[in-house]
């Protein structure tokens, strides 16, 4: 186990030099990666509970992004329009967007539940803070790489 927690912060700034200067477009799997590393990283989880965690956190990522799709494909892409919709198409519109975010509220929700069932309460609100830090690194790891290519 001491091993791992001298592997996983290496292995961390690895994959973040790689994708600091990496291809213009974004490579997913290395994202995915990293987010993995800092969570395991972050929660501290026993092997027990790495056992149980990570496929029902792997299936909510998975479900996560099909809802995600399904919401850009159906809605995101109309609402760039939406000046050009009916009163009428943009109720519709808004109806769908409106359940979109239930679907969405409602799918956390229920993993949320899942996983405090295998991790404490503590550890799971400490992955809902360690997924927005993840997202906030990302972005400014973006934002620099940018911000130094202008």
């Amino acid at each position: 186990m001491n091993n791992l927690k001298k592997i996983i912060p290496l292995a961390l700034l690895m994959l973040t030099f790689s994708l600091s200067f990496g291809q213009k477009n974004a490579d997913w799997d290395k994202i995915k990666t990293l987010k993995i590393a800092f969570i395991t990283e972050r929660l501290d989880l026993s092997s027990k509970e790495a056992e149980v965690f990570w496929p029902i956190y792997n299936e909510y990522q998975a479900k996560r992004e099909e809802l995600h799709i399904k919401g850009r494909k159906e809605i995101r892409q109309k609402i760039d329009e939406s000046e050009k919709l009916s009163e009428n198409d943009s109720a519709k519109l808004l109806d769908k967007y409106l359940l979109y975010e239930k679907e969405e509220e409602e799918l956390e929700q229920t993993y949320l539940k899942k996983i405090q069932k295998v991790i404490s309460a503590n550890k799971t609100l400490l992955l809902i803070r360690s997924e927005g830090d993840f997202k906030r690194k990302l972005i400014k790891q973006y934002r620099d790489k940018h911000k130094d290519n202008k």
